[in-house]
This record gives C-alpha cells, structure tokens and sequence, in this order.
C-alpha cells in the first residue's frame, strides 16, 4: 500500500510540475510532431514575411476564437450606428443562453465583478464578456442581437476561404436530451443519430432551439437535465462540430486587425477596447504599441489567433489551431503557449529557431 501511495503522489508531483512550467520548447516541439497531420494549422508571420505556416488550409474547429467573428460584427454595428454599445440588456436575459459548467465558468466569473443588486449591463459590457471572459452566453445573446446573417455576411465581406458559417455555442448542448425525450431514444442511439446528422441539420435544430428561447426560455430543470446527459462522447461531437476555419483565414483577420487601416476608425474604437486586452496590462503596453488576441478550448480542441506590433514597430501574427488533443496535451499547450507566444515576440534567437525548424 505504502508503494502504490508513493507511486500516486509522485505522479501527482510531475503532472503539477509539468502543468505550471512555461516552456515555450513544449509548443515548438508540438508542432513539429504534428507537421503532417490533420490535427495542426499553424500560421506566423514577423514584419510581413511568412515565418511559418504547416497544414495553412487546413479546416479545425475554432472553439471560442470564433468568437472574433461576431466581435468585428458588433463593432461594425456600434461604428454604424445600428446598435447603440450603451443599450441596457437584462442579466436574466442573458442567463437564458446560460448552460452552467459548460463554459469553465466564464459566465460566471465574468458576472463577479458586478454586485448583487445588478440587474443590467450594456451591450458593450457584454462584448467584453464575450471577448476578456469567453463567456458563451454573451456571445449567443450577441448572435441573437446582430444577427446570424449579418455575422456570416462578414465572413464573405473579409474573403475568408474556409470558414464555415456561425451558429449558436450553447443550444447544440441541448440536442442530446432533446432527441432522446422527442424520439424516445437511449443515450446510445442518440449519440448515433448525432453523429450521422448531416452538419447542416445538426444547425438548423441548434437554430431552432435557439429561437424558441426567444419567447419560451429553457427553465432551471431543462438546464439540469440537458448537463445530466453531456458526457464526454457527447462533449466530443459538440465539439468536432463547433464552427471550423483554417489559420491561414484567421492570420488574414489578424493582419488586417494589426493594420489599423483595414477597418474605418470608428470600428476600431469599438472594438479595440474588448479585443486588446493585453494592452491593459501596464507591462506590455511599456513595450507594445497595440495587441490583440482569443483563445478557445474543449476537452478536445485548443486554438489562438494573435496579432501584435511593438513600439519598435516590428508586427506579428500568429495562428495556432489543434483538435483531437488528449486531457493533458490540451492543457500543456494552454500552459505553454504565452510562453512561445512571449518568447517568440521577445528573443531574436527564438524566432531564429522557430523559422529554422519549421522550414526545413
């Protein structure tokens, strides 16, 4: 007994040791490892030359990074005039996209910061919560305000090649339940039957229930029960199925974001504040002009897209998208990857490195 404990606690101690160590060498390799697999699009450029680029085409589900779509979508809107930023929106009304422990808390901990007594916030204080939280409630509520066509319009407006059109995150949660209780299906038939839905039905029941909660908002125990039924094969299809793009779409949105010029001024102003949020960092807005970036994450899925220039006026962008990641890999490149990113920003030597060997 005394072994096996020992053994237990020494794993215990090299997994903590490996989650909390940066090592920036963790990504590199990764991406090495991966060249050429369908898991991995990776593209980076430094002052306008491409630095690296392995699978650029290739299409991964972008989890929460998508959400940089509906992002630009607001901004345009604020800039235009066709929504007002100020506008007050209720939290219940938010809370109706709300599917707890189902965001790693992002809902909620973005919620923190207001006190009890807070019953409304602005729509630009919801647009922040999106982008700085990852709040996935927000950005349904967002898709709802916007519009969904609007939102996919802009994907034709940037000329993204492969991009696949936006839908609701949070309602596809609730179609495992939904089939089982309508079809009077076991949790293994309907695991099937999601599986062999064509993608473009798999979205038109999303949006369905989406718009139902318009008028008829799911209550606390439809919540309870459609969290009861989410398992990781569940999970696993939610996620496989979330909107997918490709880096080399995303490194173009963040060439055009670093730019400043693509978009009117006016865009900028809206949405500069909820994506660069790195520039409220005292230490790097010493030595950043401007910066901007989203991550997203499932069990399965780990993604970045990043655009920063420095006061020297070097510029990078850098995209980052792995599916099909284990438990712990998924969490190492979580771990590791501000590192790279700091490192590759920062240290001549690296970026030499990182050209060098994902070049040969």
């Amino acid at each position: 007994m005394v072994i096996i404990v020992s053994i237990i606690a020494t794993g215990i101690w090299f997994f903590k040791k490996q989650m909390t160590k940066e090592d920036p060498e963790y990504v590199l390799k990764f991406i090495k490892e991966n060249t050429n697999k369908d898991r991995l699009s990776f593209s980076l450029k430094y002052n306008g030359e491409t630095w690296a680029e392995l699978n650029r085409d290739q299409m991964l589900p972008l989890a929460s990074t998508v959400k940089i779509i509906v992002a630009i979508e607001y901004a345009k809107q604020a800039a235009a005039g066709k929504i007002d930023p100020q506008e007050k929106i209720s939290i219940d009304t938010l809370n109706t996209y709300y599917l707890p422990k189902t965001d790693g808390g992002a809902h909620e901990a973005w919620l923190a910061q207001y006190s009890k007594e807070t019953n409304e916030v602005a729509i630009n204080e919801v647009a922040e919560g999106m982008m700085a939280y990852s709040s996935n409630a927000n950005t349904d509520y967002l898709i709802q305000k916007l519009g969904l066509d609007n939102i996919n319009q802009l994907i034709n407006e940037l000329d993204l090649q492969n991009h696949e059109s936006l839908y609701p995150l949070v309602s596809p949660l609730f179609l495992p339940k939904q089939l089982m209780n309508s079809d009077n299906l076991s949790k293994e038939e309907a695991l099937e039957r999601l599986k062999d839905m064509e993608i473009d039905k798999y979205k038109e029941y999303s949006i369905e229930i989406h718009n139902q909660w318009l008028s008829n908002p799911p209550t606390e125990a439809a919540k309870r029960a459609a969290i009861k039924d989410l398992d990781m094969d569940f999970q696993k299809v939610w996620s496989d199925r979330l909107p997918a793009a490709s880096s080399a779409d995303y490194l173009s949105i963040m060439e055009k974001l670093n730019s400043k010029t693509y978009f009117e001024p006016a865009v900028h102003e809206h949405l500069d504040p909820i994506i660069e949020q790195l520039m409220k960092n005292p230490t790097n807005s010493e030595w950043m002009k401007h910066a901007g970036q989203k991550g997203g994450s499932t069990a399965f899925v780990f993604t970045i897209a990043m655009y920063v220039t420095d006061k020297e006026g070097n510029t990078t962008e850098l995209v980052f998208l792995a599916n099909d990641l284990s438990t712990i890999g998924q969490m190492r490149l979580a771990a590791n990857m501000n590192s790279f990113q700091l490192a590759f920003l920062t240290e001549e030597e690296f970026r030499k490195k990182v050209k060098a060997e994902l070049t040969q």
